[in-house]
């Protein structure tokens, strides 16, 4: 009976090994399955980590916005050789990624247009299988005070309290808000619930002189906003 052998990425030829890769010739130099394939540092009885890590990549359209929806049970699951300590692995690097988006995003806080919110909000709300809500205070010149989760709800829907909004929004001396929340049915168009909460928030805002400035729905890397759709004026 054969000895199962697991096959690593010292396994590999010198040139084929993502780690002398990349101390060669850089990050640049590695395709993504190469770079997963440093992450889960070993394959299966059957196949190299390399190997495994293109396998991943197709079942994902070779895509990591599609990696990055997946969870530890699908990963596991799909792929022999994948166990939880590999997808964990896996999980925990696009997280990473998502975060120092934000991160970069964060450096240049003011919010001109709707791009704006889709590029500060899209490594929040890109990869999520159900719905959140946040609101984004603003002061005079735009820029950004403070962030709001205002609730996480299903895969196809979520609420917004208008009262709590306009409560967070006087607490941070807010001079305009922005609401955002994404539709993780890849639909970007908003729905009479999204219409009309966005009508109450924007009576709300005349009231309260804090104005809604715009209302974003993030779907995959698209993007519908209320403002742009002349919805809100």
């Amino acid at each position: 009976m054969s000895e199962s052998v697991k096959y690593g990425i010292k396994d590999l030829a010198t040139e084929d090994r993502p780690r002398e890769k990349f101390l060669q010739k850089g990050f640049f130099a590695l395709s993504d399955a190469e770079l997963i394939a440093i992450i889960i540092g070993s394959g299966s009885s059957k196949e190299s980590a390399v190997e495994l890590a293109q396998k991943i990549m197709i079942k994902y359209r070779n895509n990591l916005n599609e990696l990055g929806k997946a969870t530890v049970e699908q990963l596991t699951e799909s792929f022999h050789g994948v166990g939880i300590a590999k997808a964990v692995s896996i999980v925990a690097a696009m997280e990473l990624g998502r975060r120092r988006s934000f991160q970069n995003v964060l450096e240049s806080p003011v919010i001109d247009n709707s791009f704006d919110i889709f590029n500060l909000f899209l490594p929040i709300l890109g990869d999520l299988q159900h719905e959140e809500f946040w609101v984004l205070f603003l002061n005079r010149a735009n820029k950004i005070i403070s962030k709001y989760n205002v609730s996480k709800g299903g895969i196809s829907s979520t609420s917004a309290d208008v009262r709590i909004i306009m409560k967070k929004a006087l607490e941070n001396n807010a001079s305009s808000i922005v609401i955002c929340h994404n539709h993780p049915s890849g639909k970007s168009n908003p729905s009479n619930e999204d219409i009309n909460l966005t009508n109450r928030l924007v009576e709300a805002g005349k009231i309260m002189e804090i104005p809604l400035r715009d209302h974003l729905i993030i779907s995959d890397n698209r993007y519908y906003s209320f403002y742009d759709n002349n919805l809100i004026k």
